[in-house]
């Protein structure tokens, strides 16, 4: 179904969520019904701006607050000015500095009706003349809001929306954002505003959201939800590198401060100027005279948001006329001159078939919903995560229902709730301890500390459900998976069909194992020849010799994947000098400054090392001769290359004639520099290929040193490209029951 023509429908679904709720409940009285939604939403509002880990779709949120909203018109004597209709949400955090933006940053009133839209441009009309009701239409980005504030031309600080009227200073990530210029410069004589606060969006990309997903999924962690929840806990980091492993986006589109007043006049104006100025802008801007022309202005960014490659959720639709903005004003929590109209998430109606449970290398076990496949925004869906017990709980649902089910974000695939009308009267509820003990799985919520770095603060039961034995032939096999993936060992050959007869036949029990394996084994395994025998043998021995980081990496350290591998490798220099390392020792190699995430690993790298089955493992690495020291900087250099981009952070962009990226990264690593996904001031140098693109841009505009690939080999010293690199492993989960 198109999503325009669901729209029509939106009055439908608001009536049915408001019916379900009438009939699931004792008829509260408007008060108590009223005091129910503000605490319901605040929570989510906790989850979406304090935690960035939403429980809800923002459809589902934004029906309890229309709920709430024609509750409080209907009974104005229970309204509240702290009311969630009236004021903005809070994402301000602990650890940021806080300053006041100069003119209050409001969020948007939102409807998903065609009707309440024109209903909306027909108030303005009984203010403005038709002929000035102009409107700009731009694509609404599914990120996190910001507000970059200049000072005669000189970038300040970056501020977070916070409560609307103070934000969090997110400036020392933004230096890793493509496009943040660090200096206006005057454009056709026109003087620089004294100052100015330029409103926008930082948001990732959707091939970013799924790759770094997919790393996470090769470590045995959980993907995030959405590209807007990775966003904004990346911009929340308190280490400023996080920002700089994962590529964060900006577009800019308003106007808050500005010295002097009058400067611009419309958007329109503002927006050229921006371009000027070199910061990013949405390719879609549509100009609209009247409701009607904005209107399938509306449906037309409906239709090319899908070929996108960042996430959208609406349209925003504003006055052009700044002067007009002023005249109309705002109210508490939004300006009456914009809305955004949200594009209804596409979704589908299929049969929860079964409940399955998915066991990950660490023990985590995960439960799958089996659908009876669908097709979602353009792609078939068959299985989605329903991610631990109290989701299922929450959503109540049950095998043999039949559920709604969307993309979230319009990517990961996720079970919406269950059609009530629809249910058999037999339905069972699901039940996970009743499921692992049928299965003949002994598992456990253990509980675990709040905070690893401070053991004072007690200890609470863990989300998620884990095996108790840590050794059974399941994780056996997943374990020797994701060893021999290519983001670790990179054994070719050696898939699920073949680690599952290894450990089956007894032949593996830890990766050490592989490493003794002989010939007349590996041809006894299923379908497997001279040939296949020699191929498997010759992989496992050509591992023996692979980089310090990737045996690290193949360990399986919770939160360490090949980020932090390499980091600990080029530290500690040996795979023994890791596994006897100090708790300060291993803080000094992970944490810059104050970081809560660096606790975590340092806290977990410690309890690793602490199992004498793990310590026993390293041992074996060692007796089998691997790569155990390291002879090279974490890459394919030979030993002893010399560190000529010491303390240097390097930018790639576009195509160079005979390098491979991954070829030219390692050669920079190998030589002791490091690369950057964006150009900043801290930026040392820029390698440029062909079609360089706006990185080139900011390189020139900050005065940053460029190279091409020429130059590049002769620094080195070499005349030819890097060996071929490996890809990223995404040796995903192994469904097990």
């Amino acid at each position: 179904m198109s999503p325009f023509l669901r729209f029509s429908f939106y009055g439908v679904a608001v009536s049915f969520y408001f019916f379900s709720a009438f009939i699931s409940m004792s008829t509260p009285s408007p008060e108590k019904r009223i005091e129910q939604l503000r605490k319901e939403i605040a929570e989510h509002d906790e989850r979406y701006y304090r935690n960035a880990a939403p429980t809800i779709s923002d459809f589902e949120y934004d029906l309890l607050k229309s709920e709430l909203q024609a509750l409080e018109s209907a009974h104005p004597e229970f309204s509240r000015e702290n009311s969630p209709t009236k004021i903005v949400g809070d994402d301000r955090s602990r650890g940021f500095e806080k300053f006041s933006h100069r003119v209050p940053m409001q969020s948007l009133d939102n409807t998903y009706s065609e009707g309440e839209f024109l209903d909306f441009c027909a108030r303005l009309a009984k203010e403005i003349p038709a002929d000035k009701m102009r409107f700009l239409v731009e694509p609404k980005i599914d990120g996190v809001s910001v507000s970059y504030t200049y000072e005669n031309g000189k970038f300040v600080r970056a501020l977070t929306r916070g409560n609307g009227v103070e934000g969090d200073d997110i400036s020392r990530h933004v230096v890793n954002i493509a496009g943040v210029p660090a200096e206006l410069k005057p454009i056709d004589g026109k003087p620089l505003p004294k100052i100015v606060e330029i409103r926008g969006e930082i948001y990732m990309r959707t091939d970013e959201f799924l790759r770094i997903n997919a790393e996470r999924e090769a470590e045995g962690l959980e993907p995030f939800a959405n590209p807007r929840n990775l966003t904004a806990g990346t911009i929340k980091s308190q280490n400023p590198e996080e920002s700089a492993r994962r590529r964060l986006d900006t577009f800019v589109y308003g106007l808050g401060a500005c010295e002097p007043a009058g400067t611009f006049a419309t958007l329109s104006e503002l927006r050229e100027m921006l371009h000027a100025w070199g910061f990013p802008l949405t390719d879609f801007c549509g100009n609209a005279l009247g409701g009607d022309v904005a209107m399938a202005k509306i449906r037309e960014l409906g239709e090319l948001r899908k070929n996108y490659p960042f996430p959208t959720d609406g349209a925003v639709v504003k006055l052009d006329s700044l002067a007009l903005q002023r005249k109309l004003g705002e109210k508490s929590n939004a300006p009456r001159w914009a809305i955004a109209f949200k594009y209804a998430p596409e979704q589908a109606e299929t049969t929860l078939r079964a409940i399955t449970l998915q066991i990950g290398r660490t023990g985590k076990i995960t439960p799958v919903a089996e659908l009876e496949p669908v097709e979602v925004a353009g792609t078939t869906v068959s299985r989605a995560t329903l991610h631990n017990e109290d989701e299922i709980a929450r959503k109540d649902l049950r095998v043999g229902d039949r559920v709604i089910v969307e993309k979230a974000g319009e990517i990961i695939p996720q079970v919406v709730r269950f059609v009530p009308e629809k249910r058999k009267p037999d339905a069972e509820i699901f039940s996970f301890e009743k499921e692992l003990k049928k299965l003949g799985i002994d598992a456990e919520r253990p509980l675990r500390l709040i905070d690893p770095a401070k053991p004072e603060k007690g200890t609470e039961r863990a989300v998620a459900w884990y095996l108790k034995e840590k050794d059974t032939p399941e994780l056996r096999v997943r374990r020797l998976i994701y060893f021999s993936g290519k983001s670790c060992m990179d054994i070719p050959n050696l898939g699920e069909s073949v680690a599952t007869q290894l450990v089956e036949r007894g032949f593996v029990k830890t990766p050490a194992d592989l490493y003794a394996l002989t010939f007349e084994q590996a041809l006894s395994l299923e379908k497997f020849k001279e040939k296949s025998a020699k191929n498997l043998l010759d992989g496992i021995e050509a591992s023996r010799s692979r980089e310090l980081w990737r045996l690290i990496n193949g360990l399986g350290i919770p939160g360490i994947g090949e980020e932090y591998a390499k980091i600990l490798a080029k530290k500690f220099r040996s795979l023994t000098a890791l596994k006897n390392a100090t708790e300060e020792q291993v803080f000094d190699a992970l944490i810059k400054g104050e970081n809560s995430k660096g606790s975590v690993l340092v806290a977990n790298i410690l309890a690793f090392f602490e199992k004498e089955q793990n310590r026993a493992l390293c041992d074996a690495f060692v007796s089998a001769g691997l790569n155990t020291e390291i002879t090279s900087t974490g890459t394919d250099e030979p030993a002893g290359t010399e560190q000529i981009f010491e303390g240097k952070i390097f930018v790639l962009t576009g195509t160079l004639p005979t390098l491979k990226r991954d070829d030219a990264k390692k050669m920079i690593e190998a030589r002791g520099g490091k690369v950057s996904g964006s150009v900043s001031k801290k930026t040392s140098c820029v390698l440029a290929g062909e079609e360089a693109g706006s990185k080139l841009d900011k390189a020139r505009e900050l005065g940053v040193e460029v190279i091409d690939e020429a130059e590049f080999l002769r620094r080195i010293g070499e005349s030819a490209s890097a060996p071929a690199a490996t890809e990223n492993s995404d040796s995903g989960e192994l469904l097990l029951f």
